[in-house]
């Protein structure tokens, strides 16, 4: 990612410290909703040592269920699976069913994918709505299990079995493995020999290429051919094949960020078995990858810029002054540790692209932005403790061991969803000068996020297109003005390619909205519940 910065207050001509392109592109894709809501509730318990939600959910189910009969080799009869439902957490039920590795070959080779249902709470289900968080990368399970007041709202459990689910290549389903742990600290928070070369010049970019080229062929040695399966479109075939084992005529599916890509893809693939679908947070399905990360990026300038706002107004703000200027110093500290990355007590360095993680991982949600109080004033001091767990949180690491895949599944599963093209040096930096030049405090370092997948040893199997949806049935679009990761024209070009999509506007800040306001709630509920719609946006706020 680029440091060059014409519009930034201060100029430097020292070389730059080299920040990889897979890191700016997991940094800026679409995070977990899971980590989103659980960074609320357990940020504090993180920050003094304790384990986050995944990692607690993962030591309450030890056992794997009995797998169901194995199916007869036809896209049919993968769909006519009995699951061997089995207890597995506060009163939830796990199952394990199987699907084709490749499903243009259904009589080939299998993986499996778990799943996690909370039966409906009034009795008889009028059907099964089906879960999924975010990501890509994120388990639907862990997610689940950490509470379903944090899905759905308790009027829709009473009605509804809900069930989550991992994706293929993520979590307990057939997953794709990298590194060990100590590989993965190396990957995400080491330095490397081009650390002193110039950001986005051809040595750095071949070093990064070489980087990249690695940590692919790492995936591809421990994953194998499920590497090359993983895509959203095959998701979206796992879960026709969910809807068909579940025994529902049609799909009833709640996605959040990522989730509303798999759900947008499923509308478009399958719209005679659309039933009651909600996306909130939007992705847009025809947006490129520089389209995203631009997008993404502005978000979170913004976001940022909110927060400073706020927090100016605020006794025992870190920053003083205008906002300009707030911006300015935090401009300044990014500027320092890049300069000289500072070193936690394991011994990890905290560079410019960690903190920037630790930055970003707050803005998803306004009630964690207390957290980048604590941020600053530690960096300010030369403490980059606070910075590191916040990237731990991000990254669901606990005491140096990765409690998932999610960063692996993650990049996996964006290299196979977005086109890759040549890699061209001269483009490259035209970007990374644009966003350096609309996002003055961290564009600078978003540059150059298409190297991570350009060595990827697995072809891109989509291309990048609107969807239509024609025939389906009403769908529910959520959008959020003040949305970093999902930027609410996302939720407006997807409401107007679906042609059955129905645009519900929340006015405020934060990334996805069901769950945290009354008047988002009343709508997704009577949707799910009645299958009413608005007549007109209600504008929430």
């Amino acid at each position: 990612m680029t440091r060059t910065t014409p519009e930034h207050p201060r100029t430097t001509t020292r070389p730059q410290r080299a920040r990889r392109g897979a890191r700016a592109k997991r940094l800026l894709c679409v995070a977990a909703l899971a980590t989103v809501a659980a960074l609320a509730t357990v940020a504090a318990l993180a920050i003094s040592g304790c384990a986050p939600i995944s990692a607690l959910m993962q030591q309450a189910f030890a056992g794997d269920p009995q797998l169901p009969e194995r199916p007869e080799g036809t896209v049919a009869s993968f769909g006519e699976q009995q699951p061997n439902w089995t207890s597995c957490e506060n009163g939830m039920q796990c199952a394990d069913v199987y699907a084709p590795l490749d499903w243009a070959d259904p009589a080939g080779d299998t993986i499996t994918l778990r799943l996690i249902q909370q039966e409906a709470l009034g009795g008889d289900a009028v059907g099964t709505l089906f879960v999924n968080p975010g990501g890509p990368g994120a388990s639907g399970v862990d997610y689940l299990a950490g509470g379903v007041d944090g899905a759905v709202q308790p009027a829709v459990q009473q009605q509804y079995d809900v069930i989550a689910w991992d994706p293929r290549g993520v979590g307990a389903s057939s997953p794709v493995t990298c590194l060990d742990d100590a590989g993965m600290d190396k990957y995400l928070f080491g330095l490397s020999a081009s650390d002193t070369l110039e950001t986005g010049s051809d040595a750095w970019i071949e070093g990064s290429l070489a980087q990249e080229s690695a940590f692919g062929k790492a995936c591809l040695e421990r994953t194998g051919d499920l590497l090359a399966h993983v895509s959203t479109a095959e998701t979206v075939q796992d879960l026709d094949m969910l809807r068909a084992i579940v025994g529902d005529s049609k799909l009833n599916y709640l996605g959040y960020s990522y989730g509303t890509y798999i759900g947008a893809r499923y509308a478009d693939a399958y719209p005679e078995t659309v039933g009651r679908l909600v996306l909130d947070g939007a992705m847009d399905p025809s947006a490129t990858l520089s389209d995203v990360v631009r997008e993404q990026t502005l978000g979170f300038e913004a976001a940022l810029r909110a927060y400073v706002t706020d927090c100016l107004e605020r006794n025992g703000c870190p920053l003083s002054g205008p906002a300009d200027v707030a911006m300015a110093q935090i401009s300044d500290l990014l500027d320092q540790v890049d300069a000289e990355p500072l070193t936690g007590t394991d011994g990890r360095d905290f560079t410019s692209s960690t903190m920037l993680t630790a930055i970003i991982t707050p803005l998803y949600s306004q009630s964690n932005w207390g957290y980048l109080d604590q941020l600053f004033s530690s960096v300010a001091q030369g403490d980059p403790e606070v910075g590191l767990t916040l990237a731990d949180f991000y990254y669901d690491r606990v005491d140096g061991t990765y409690q998932s895949n999610s960063t692996e599944a993650f990049s996996a599963i964006n290299c196979l969803d977005y086109p890759a093209g040549d890699v061209d040096p001269k483009a490259m930096r035209a970007e990374a000068a644009e966003l350096a030049k609309i996002a003055p405090t961290i564009g600078r370092f978003q540059g150059y996020g298409a190297l991570a997948c350009a060595a990827w040893p697995e072809k891109p199997t989509a291309d990048r297109g609107a969807v239509t949806g024609e025939g389906a049935d009403p769908i529910l679009v959520v959008g959020t003005t003040g949305d970093p990761a999902t930027p609410y024209q996302w939720a407006e070009s997807l409401a107007k390619q679906l042609e059955s999509g129905v645009l519900i506007t929340y006015k405020g800040e934060g990334h996805t909205a069901y769950g945290g306001n009354d008047c988002i709630n009343e709508v997704v509920d009577a949707y799910l519940l009645t299958g009413a719609v608005p007549s007109a946006d209600p504008q929430c706020s």
